[in-house]
């Protein structure tokens, strides 16, 4: 049974930090690329960040510098690292094994 369980989300004031947590069972983690999404409301589902089997990331332009994604292969979990938060990035926050399992979503709320 496949499980992506994300953890962190909340309610913080715009330009204070937050992190997700993702664990994940029943998939390949090690050999998985892993990712976060995140669909605002009114909006599509769009990507945040992604990080390949071998550590290598990407992220999109939005939250380039302040966003940090990172793994560990042995202990199955995803974090992503949310620093100068924006009203803008309040959305749910999915996390996903790219191109194949989701995540239930964590709403995380930046308050102006």
């Amino acid at each position: 049974q496949v499980q992506l369980v994300e953890s962190g989300g909340g309610l913080v004031q715009a330009g204070r930090s937050l992190v997700l947590s993702c664990a994940a069972s029943g998939i390949a983690f090690s050999i998985s690329a892993m990712g976060w999404y995140r669909q605002a409301p009114g909006k599509q589902r769009e990507l945040v960040a992604a990080i390949t089997s071998g550590g290598s990331p990407n992220y999109a332009d939005s939250v380039k510098g302040r966003f940090t994604i990172s793994r560990d292969n042995a202990k199955k979990t995803v974090v992503l690292q949310m620093n100068r938060l924006k009203s803008e990035d309040t959305a749910v926050y999915y996390c996903a094994q790219v191109g194949r399992y989701w995540g239930q979503g964590t709403q995380v709320t930046v308050s102006s």
